[in-house]
């Protein structure tokens, strides 16, 4: 799946894949001078493909999701999406491609509490520059009713429970049809029957659209629904492979 244009179409862009990765490196200083949070990183993500980011806390997952989202910038190495090498782009820049293109569901939820769960998921869709083919509002409420959450419309985010906040941010992040979405640990705060009917949602969701997604998990169940995984550990992969199943799947819907 290519991104969409300002005339509804799907953009095309220079690039087989979705999201590159080549020789991508952090290091931060430290009091011992410096430490290695990723070690020259390589792997390549076709467009509406799945995969799952796994490893132990601190084997630098969060920090290559940071990467490939433009949420930070590399030591060394390079982070394209879609065919775009995000060091060349200023933070202003970054920030238009993610408005446009990107979605995001994180562990914390990063809902606004004053706001309502509408006026969350309307939020993305009123700062992106190109014309919609759907007006915001009923774009939002579409979402909201199809999250399960009809009934929340207007209730404010910081009086809704954990899981339903969870389903507010993915209706969030999938507002504005976005051509890839990051997931940071989707349901590290929920408890395990409510953080597995997010995990549904957020596939169910992600096949309707046809997004690429890139979910960091250290659970190995979660990880298993996707069609390809890497695992980390000290800023390295050190092993990756596929679910043949998941792939066969992912291939007979594009």
């Amino acid at each position: 799946m290519n991104p969409v244009s300002q005339d509804g179409k799907q953009a095309q862009f220079p690039s087989a894949f979705a999201v590159e990765a080549s020789d991508l490196t952090k290091v931060v200083p430290d009091p011992t001078g410096s430490l290695t949070i990723l070690d020259h990183i390589n792997l390549a993500v076709a467009p509406g493909q799945t995969l799952a980011i796994r490893g132990a806390s601190g084997s630098g997952k969060s920090t290559l999701l940071g990467l490939l989202a433009g949420l930070d910038v590399p030591s060394a190495g390079k982070a394209r999406l879609f065919g775009q090498n995000l060091s060349d782009l200023d933070e202003d820049g970054r920030a238009r491609l993610r408005a446009t293109h990107v979605g995001f569901v994180f562990q914390s939820f990063q809902l606004l509490g004053h706001l309502t769960a509408l006026e969350n998921v309307m939020l993305p869709l009123e700062i992106v520059a190109a014309p919609l083919p759907t007006p915001a509002r009923a774009r939002a409420l579409a979402l909201i009713e199809r999250v399960g959450l009809g009934a929340r419309t207007h209730h404010l985010a910081r009086t809704l429970s954990g899981g339903e906040q969870q389903r507010v941010a993915l209706a969030r992040a999938f507002a504005t049809r976005p051509a890839i979405l990051f997931a940071d640990e989707p349901t590290g705060s929920l408890d395990s029957s409510t953080g597995g009917a997010v995990i549904d949602l957020m596939f169910e969701l992600n096949r309707e659209q046809g997004s690429t997604l890139i979910l960091v998990t250290h659970d190995p169940d979660v990880a298993s629904r996707c069609a390809r995984w890497v695992e980390l550990r000290a800023g390295r992969i050190v092993a990756q492979g596929s679910e043949p199943a998941r792939v066969a799947a992912s291939g007979s819907g594009r």
